[in-house]
């Protein structure tokens, strides 16, 4: 099976914390009526919708976009079912499962199952944060439009981020059952930004 875990990008899509900057705006410039061709304009912030962030989002002279492996992003990946937490994934939680060097994490929480922004949405904590660097994952994906929620500083972010770890936001895992998946994740290719915009595809490994 093959399933699409992006967020359908249209003006009116679920953005972080509900905010109009965040909402992307498409635009018509031409159509058949004029005469020409049917051509739309797009402005949208890149951290709306499904989106990897690097380094440079929250660190001053971080690294951007034209840092990007892409290989890195064409991997297995491992689903983590926490669709039972009410608050935060932190280290205790990410204990349970067997997580190894080089793994590529995408936590499912209950965020998948709204449509619309949930303003206590399941983030990962700075503990959670600082779990994952210490078993040496390659990538960490969640399905809120954060990764973290009120945490003074970005501690999460930086973390992840201060060690070249991706963080991948606005996953849909609503339908995806836990387990190891094929992941195909292409980023726009775009210059020297600190985000982009993604889509991505998971295929069952049997």
């Amino acid at each position: 099976m093959i399933y699409d875990v992006s967020m359908l990008i249209h003006e009116d899509m679920q953005v972080y914390k509900n905010k109009e900057e965040k909402r992307p705006v498409i635009e018509n410039v031409s159509n058949h009526k004029d005469g020409h061709a049917h051509e739309s304009k797009i402005i949208m912030n890149l951290h709306t919708g499904t989106h990897i962030d690097f380094p440079l989002h929250m660190i001053e002279q971080g690294k951007t976009s034209d840092s990007e492996v892409i290989n890195k992003f064409l991997t297995t990946c491992k689903v983590l079912d926490m669709t039972d937490l009410t608050s935060h994934v932190d280290g205790k939680s990410l204990s349970k499962y067997q997580i190894e060097e080089g793994d590529f994490i995408l936590l499912k929480t209950k965020n998948s199952f709204s449509d619309a922004f949930i303003s206590d949405f399941i983030y990962l904590n700075e503990d959670g944060a600082k779990f994952l660097l210490e078993k040496k994952v390659k990538g960490v994906g969640i399905d809120g439009l954060g990764i973290e929620r009120n945490q003074e500083g970005h501690p999460t972010h930086k973390i992840l981020l201060g060690h070249d770890i991706p963080i991948i936001e606005g996953l849909r895992l609503k339908d995806i059952k836990e387990a190891s998946y094929e992941m195909i994740c292409l980023p726009l290719k775009i210059k020297h930004v600190e985000a982009l915009p993604a889509r991505i595809i998971l295929k069952d490994l049997t």
